[in-house]
């Protein structure tokens, strides 16, 4: 029998990711837009576990290979791999479809061969014990490993390891500026709702109206931090997709001007479009660089600034499964270059006596680059994505 098409589909995303460094989202989205809800979530899954997985995954094959594979037979040993160590797809469906993924390569006779082993004997992984250990059991670089063992402990950082491999909460934010109830079972916290079972939320109606929207709850602590008041001018750097953006606007009851600064066109027209979709016409979407704008340029000071600049993320890797495998330490010293002019950028427009916020959906000490009132969420600890939030108040 054929492979299903979720998993003919998992394995062309797969490869893209491994091969042409397509992020995972973004191919699912274009190589899955075809099939049916069931199979679009079991590719989903697929894809995403076995990418969040990759580490230790590798470890397993070079146990049991000696050999370079062909790309395509390594996608279909990954995805094998996975659904027997670590979903409940039955041991057969997992061996024979991954089987079929690999051919008509000869190599289908070593997947069946390597899936049939471990599906008798079991894998026995090293332990979490030290770091190095710790990188394959939990699946990290090791680099990060070492990070957060020297930065958290070695217990703290074993949780957060082990925390990242969990499945992310959906939370969302309920926007009073549409003007519509919300009735969906879940857990209320401020503007948050963490949604109870299953939800297509791009095709729910109240999603369509504005007054829902996904946000974590971690994310939706920034624009509190900002406490932005009616009739204010508030400036938010590096706006899209704009999220905290509208949240802002919410905030303020949609009285003042919000100027959204976002460097990208395309993104500043889907940053402009999600402000329509929830409502917020206080917000202004402005192009330019968030490093180099000025006061005239703005056209005047701002009693409140919010910074979100690029981060490594790395507070958000159980929803982009892999970021893990593309920042470096090198990567976020640029970062932290970036960040530290567009911060400089923001002190510069600041008015006196504002407030400056600055957020980063990241757990890099290197990218904590502003003091004062910090607010830190740790996903072991929140179970939501990490943050760091600190709020500045202008002298």
């Amino acid at each position: 029998m054929p492979a299903s098409p979720a998993r003919r589909t998992a394995l062309t995303v797969l490869r893209r990711v491994e091969e042409q460094g397509a992020y995972a989202d973004r191919a699912l989205h274009g190589d899955a837009r075809d099939l049916d809800p069931r199979d679009r979530a079991l590719a989903k899954r697929l894809v995403f576990g076995t990418i969040q997985r990759r580490a230790t995954l590798d470890w397993i094959i070079a146990q049991h290979v000696d050999r370079k594979l062909e790309p395509q037979v390594r996608a279909a040993l990954l995805l094998g791999l996975y659904q027997l160590l670590y979903t409940d797809v039955p041991a057969h469906a997992a061996v024979a479809e991954s089987v079929e993924l690999a051919k008509p390569s000869p190599g289908a006779k070593l997947v069946n061969a390597v899936l049939r082993k471990v599906q008798r004997e079991g894998v026995h992984l090293p332990e979490d014990d030290n770091p190095k250990g710790a990188a394959i059991r939990h699946s990290h670089p090791e680099w990060l490993v070492l990070l957060w063992w020297d930065w958290l402990g070695a217990d703290e950082a074993r949780a957060l390891l082990a925390a990242d491999n969990e499945p992310a909460e959906l939370a969302l934010r309920i926007n009073p500026l549409a003007g519509v109830e919300v009735d969906l079972p879940g857990r209320r916290e401020d503007d948050a709702l963490v949604v109870e079972g299953p939800l297509d939320v791009l095709a729910h109606p109240l999603y369509l109206s504005g007054a829902i929207t996904p946000m974590s709850r971690a994310s939706q602590r920034v624009a509190r931090a900002v406490d932005p008041q009616p009739g204010e001018r508030v400036l938010d750097l590096c706006a899209a997709p704009g999220g905290k953006t509208t949240h802002l606007a919410a905030l303020m009851g949609d009285e003042g001007e919000i100027v959204a600064v976002e460097r990208h066109p395309r993104r500043a027209q889907a940053l402009l479009a999600q402000a329509e979709r929830l409502h917020a016409k206080s917000v202004r979407v402005q192009v330019a660089d968030a490093k180099e704008i000025t006061v005239d340029g703005l056209g005047g000071r701002f009693d409140r600034i919010l910074v979100d600049p690029p981060c490594s993320g790395l507070g958000t890797l159980r929803t982009h499964p892999d970021l893990r495998w593309r920042v470096s330490p090198e990567s976020i010293e640029a970062l932290r270059t970036e960040q530290e002019a567009i911060v400089a950028a923001a002190r510069s427009v600041l008015a006196p006596g504002g407030r400056l916020v600055y957020s980063t959906c990241t757990l890099s000490p290197r990218e904590e680059i502003v003091d004062g009132d910090v607010t830190r969420t740790l996903p072991h600890r929140d179970g939501t994505d990490g943050f760091y939030i600190a709020v500045a108040d202008g002298n």
